[in-house]
């Protein structure tokens, strides 16, 4: 990781653990559980179309179980993006190898917008950085948060 991105990722980090004031989960996140045969091609493929936000990750988005688990539920949760699907890859090890072999990505996390892939915890950092996350969002139908508070700014 970069020195920039290293250091965004830590300020994230810090700024999660200290700002949270309780559960991170919004009204719409939903940790879902694996189910059978969740290795599966077919099945993984419905996992990630089935909502337009979905994260594989280890943990929960209220106990991530690693930092950039962590940094990707604080960079949605900064955008105000409060309805998507998460799924622990920890309490699966077929959900763990097959999301990784779906996606010819080797990490965890992983982020899907509308059925597609995005990257991992470094490129969703990078699209938070130079804004294109406000840009995929809103093809999403989903209004980031941090154009409501840079507006806010700007008027005063």
């Amino acid at each position: 990781m970069s020195g920039s991105l290293g250091r965004a990722a830590a300020v994230l980090l810090r700024w999660g653990r200290g700002a949270s004031g309780g559960g991170l989960r919004g009204p719409g996140v939903r940790a879902v559980g694996s189910g059978g045969g969740s290795g599966s091609a077919e099945r993984l493929d419905a996992l990630v179309k089935k909502d337009k936000v979905v994260v594989f990750l280890k943990g929960t988005p209220e106990q991530p179980q690693c930092g950039f688990s962590n940094a990707v539920v604080q960079i949605l949760r900064l955008h105000g993006v409060s309805d998507y699907a998460a799924y622990n890859v920890l309490d699966d090890p077929q959900l763990r190898q097959g999301i990784k072999d779906y996606s010819n990505w080797p990490t965890i996390p992983q982020v899907y917008l509308n059925g597609e892939f995005v990257g991992g915890c470094d490129i969703l950092l990078q699209m938070h950085q130079n804004g294109d996350l406000v840009e995929e969002l809103k093809k999403l139908g989903i209004r980031s948060a941090l154009v409501d508070e840079t507006k806010d700014q700007d008027s005063k």
